[in-house]
């Protein structure tokens, strides 16, 4: 009796397996992260690119400004996430943060969990506020607009009043996150050389070993360089002396290499503890935004100047008492010019705006060329419609 023959093997699918598809997400994600962290100048150059294209689309077509702000929104909460990357890049690689207020507030947020995350909720609530005043106006009207702004500030207040308590009682920063430094790819100095060496002339004598001892730092580059930039090795012991600086610019090669004092301060340090008076001042500098807000949807008349003076006298009262106690470090003397240039923005809300503002910004509109008055005059109704068009 012949042997039956075992049934064929079924052809191994070539479809792919449940596991390889989830995998895919992530791959493509490590693999975005890492081009981010390599190309952080070109993200940049993009990102800042689209916030321009944001500021001449208001008034192009119909819906717009919802458009405008709906991109700009997405910007910047991608710029958010792009931050975090590099910020992560830089602390896997130690690299040290460059200023002060990057810092301070890496310290925080490498500290304190709870920092970082009411950090990132209060700067994601600024980033989003306008688009979401816009569309609720759009759907329910002012009353359900000015709700909106309301709990939109009251959210705002409590983050910082919570970032307020987790720093001890420090003056809050703006932003309440690590600003984006870049991060120096590996053979910078060598694409430097090939740049200066694309600039040649093709009449140059240089050949190709020439180029690649270049390219490579050797020592046809350094002889190619100034004498005071060359680098002198000793003889007899093998080791190298700095170069020098250019003559002509002594005083900042110096000033480059003095360490001061909030060089060498802790993080924590580069911000006093507030006290007293100081403390008053920070709480009410909190609340002014969030008073105006309720004053103005309680009155529901923009031309009204009561709640506009009882904004300003709030920060204004925070500005007096923060004046009397007064003990400022050179990150504490950086935000108080911030907050100063922030107050300009009162001439531009409310009733002072609709008195006086407005006639300045129609003068100013009518001198213009066409192209830039018509951007003007888009941002008008930006300004006399929506509360946070114009909220520091």
């Amino acid at each position: 009796m012949p042997h039956p023959h075992p049934p064929a093997k079924p052809a191994p699918s070539r479809r792919p397996t449940a596991a390889q598809l989830l995998s895919l997400p992530p791959r493509w994600l490590a693999l975005y992260e890492d081009f981010i962290s390599k190309n952080a100048g070109q993200v940049s150059q993009i990102e800042s690119a689209l916030r321009s294209l944001t500021y001449v689309i208001p008034g192009r077509f119909r819906d717009a400004e919802i458009a405008s702000e709906s991109i700009h929104s997405g910007v910047q909460l991608l710029s958010l996430y792009h931050d975090n990357l590099l910020a992560r890049a830089a602390a896997a690689a130690r690299l040290p943060a460059r200023s002060a207020h990057a810092r301070y507030t890496r310290f925080w947020a490498q500290r304190s969990p709870l920092y970082r995350r009411v950090a990132l909720v209060l700067q994601m609530v600024v980033y989003t506020q306008l688009l979401c005043e816009m569309s609720v106006k759009r759907r329910g009207g002012d009353r359900a607009r000015w709700r909106v702004v309301v709990v939109l500030e009251a959210v705002k207040a409590l983050c910082r009043l919570l970032l307020l308590r987790v720093t001890r009682s420090r003056p809050l920063l703006t932003p309440a996150l690590p600003e984006r430094e870049a991060i120096p790819e590996e053979g910078d100095a060598a694409e430097g050389d090939d740049d200066d060496m694309a600039g040649r002339p093709a009449s140059s004598s240089l050949d190709v070993a020439d180029t690649r001892s270049l390219a490579n730092g050797g020592p046809r580059a350094a002889s190619l360089k100034p004498p005071h930039e060359r680098e002198w090795t000793m003889p007899r012991t093998g080791m190298s002396l700095p170069s020098l600086p250019d003559p002509a610019d002594i005083s900042s090669y110096l000033l480059g290499r003095v360490l001061t004092a909030d060089d060498i301060k802790p993080a924590a340090k580069l911000l006093n503890r507030l006290q007293g008076t100081g403390h008053t001042a920070e709480v009410l500098h909190i609340l002014a935004p969030l008073a105006y807000a309720v004053a103005l949807a309680r009155t529901g008349n923009h031309k009204s100047w009561t709640p506009w003076l009882v904004g300003v006298a709030v920060e204004y009262a925070a500005r007096q008492l923060r004046d009397r106690s007064l003990r400022t470090t050179a990150l504490e003397r950086d935000e108080w010019n911030k907050r100063a240039w922030a107050m300009g923005w009162w001439m531009m809300r409310g009733a002072f705006y609709d008195n006086v503002t407005r006639g300045f910004v129609g003068g100013l509109t009518r001198r213009m060329p066409g192209f830039v008055a018509g951007i003007l005059e888009d941002y008008e109704y930006l300004w006399e419609n929506y509360y946070f068009s114009t909220s520091a």
